[in-house]
C-alpha cells in the first residue's frame, strides 16, 4: 500500500494529465488532503474518499477543481466534462467574477425568460413558409443578455440594504461589499451603452419603441415597496420584446397580433414569478416588501389558474390574427397541459419545488416558439394545397 503522501501526489499528477497539463487552483497540503477555499472559508478536504489514482469517483467542482466539473460514468469507465453557466463564471479571473455575478451570468434563467417573448414575436413576423430571421434572433439574444444584466444591477443598487437582511441575497456583490455603489453605477453605464449599440442596429420605429421600455426597467425594483403587484410591472418589462420583435422585422407593430401576444406574456410572467416569489415570502415579510405570493397566499393556485386561462386566450387570439396553423394550436394544447400540471402539483411551502417549477417555464417558452415556427412553415404547405385545388377546378 502506498503511503498517504505518495498517493496524494500521484492523484494530483493523474488529475493534471487528465486536464492536459493545465494547472488549476487546487491546493495541496502536506497531508493526505486538499485545501479548499469556498465563500471565503478555507477547509481541508480529505482524499480518503478517492480510492485510487484511477478511482471511479471524482470530486465535483467545489471539492477539487472549482473551475470544472469532472464526472465519470461508472458503468463504462468513461470520463466526461460538463460546463454550466456557474462553472464559466467561476473560471473567470477573480476580479471579474463579482461583475459577472452582479449581472446574474451564473443564473441564465432570467435571460431566457426575457429573451423568449422576443423569439415569439420574431417568429410570428416571419413570412409564410420561412424560418425566423437568424440575425435578428441573435441580436435580440445579445440585447436580452445585456438588458437583463442591467436590470439586475439596477435592482441590486436599489435593494442593497434589503439584500443584506435576506440569506439568499446577502452574498450578492453589492450587498456583500465586493462591488461599491460607484463601481456598480459605472458598470451599469457600460451595460446600457452596449445595449444602446444593439438597439441602434434596428429600424427607427424599433429604436423609439425600445427606448420607451427604459422607464419600466428603472422603476420595477421600487414596485415591491409600494404594491403587492410588482409582478405586473415585471411582466410589462420582461415582455416588451413581444412588441419589439415584430417591429424589428416589419418596421411597425400589428397591434391585433402584438397586443394579445404581449398580454399573454404578462400573464405568463405573473404565473412563473408568483411561483418564484413563494421562495422568499418569509424573508419578504421580515424586511417589509410585497409580492403577489403574499397577496394570494393559500389562494395562489386559483389565481395562477386564472392567469393561465388569460394567457392561453391571448395566444389563441394572436394565432388567429396571425393566421397560424395546426402545429401552433397543437403546441398551445401541450403548453396548457404543462401549465395545468405545474399549478396542480405546486407546493408553495417548499422553496425547492417552487424553484423547480419556476425553471421549467423556460421549456414552456421554447416549446411555444417551436410551435410558432412549425405553424408558420405549415402555412406554405396549406397555401400550396389551396393553389392546387384551385388549379384542378
Amino acid at each position: 500500500m502506498l503511503p498517504a503522501k505518495l498517493t496524494s501526489r500521484l492523484t494530483l499528477s493523474a488529475l493534471r494529465r487528465i486536464h492536459h497539463g493545465v494547472s488549476y487552483p487546487c491546493l495541496y497540503s502536506s497531508s493526505n488532503s486538499f485545501l479548499q477555499t469556498e465563500g471565503g472559508i478555507t477547509r481541508e478536504v480529505s482524499l480518503r474518499s478517492v480510492p485510487s489514482v484511477l478511482g471511479r469517483v471524482f470530486y465535483s467542482q467545489s471539492a477539487i477543481c472549482p473551475s470544472l466539473r469532472l464526472h465519470q460514468t461508472q458503468q463504462y469507465g468513461r470520463r466526461s466534462f460538463s460546463l454550466s453557466a456557474a462553472t464559466i463564471v467561476n473560471s473567470a479571473p477573480a476580479p471579474v467574477q463579482p461583475y459577472l455575478r452582479l449581472m446574474r451570468l451564473d443564473k441564465p434563467i432570467g435571460t431566457w425568460l426575457l429573451y423568449i417573448p422576443c423569439t415569439w414575436s420574431i417568429a410570428l413576423a416571419a413570412d409564410p413558409g420561412c424560418l425566423p430571421h437568424l440575425g435578428i434572433l441573435t441580436l435580440f439574444g445579445t440585447g436580452a443578455l445585456l438588458m437583463r444584466g442591467a436590470g439586475c444591477t439596477i435592482n441590486d443598487m436599489w435593494d442593497k440594504d434589503i439584500d443584506k437582511k435576506v440569506s439568499r441575497t446577502a452574498t450578492r456583490p453589492i450587498a456583500s461589499g465586493e462591488i461599491s455603489q460607484m463601481q456598480a453605477l459605472v458598470f451599469l453605464g457600460g451595460q446600457l451603452s452596449l445595449s444602446l449599440g444593439v438597439l441602434l442596429c434596428l429600424n427607427y420605429y424599433s429604436i423609439a419603441l425600445g427606448a420607451a421600455s427604459l422607464s419600466l426597467v428603472i422603476s420595477y425594483p421600487l414596485m415591491k415597496r409600494i404594491t403587492y403587484w410588482p409582478q405586473v410591472v415585471l411582466g410589462l418589462t420582461f415582455n416588451w420584446g413581444a412588441l419589439l420583435g415584430w417591429s424589428a422585422v416589419k418596421g411597425f407593430c400589428d397591434w391585433s397580433i402584438c397586443l394579445p401576444l404581449y398580454f399573454s406574456g404578462v400573464m405568463w410572467t405573473l404565473i412563473y414569478d408568483t411561483i418564484y416569489a413563494h421562495q422568499d415570502k418569509e424573508d419578504d415579510i421580515k424586511v417589509g416588501v410585497k409580492s403577489t405570493a403574499l397577496r394570494f397566499q393559500e389562494q395562489t393556485k386559483l389565481w395562477l389558474s386564472g392567469f393561465t386561462v388569460a394567457m392561453m386566450s391571448g395566444l389563441v387570439v394572436a394565432g388567429i390574427n396571425a393566421e397560424q396553423t395546426l402545429p401552433y394550436y397543437a403546441v398551445l394544447s401541450t403548453v396548457a397541459i404543462h401549465l395545468t400540471h405545474q399549478i396542480y402539483t405546486l407546493d408553495i411551502n417548499k422553496p425547492e419545488d417552487c424553484w423547480k417549477k419556476f425553471v421549467s417555464n423556460r421549456n414552456v417558452g421554447l416549446l411555444l416558439f417551436l410551435g410558432i415556427v412549425a405553424g408558420n412553415l405549415w402555412k406554405e404547405r396549406r397555401e400550396s394545397l389551396l393553389q392546387t385545388e384551385e388549379a384542378d377546378r
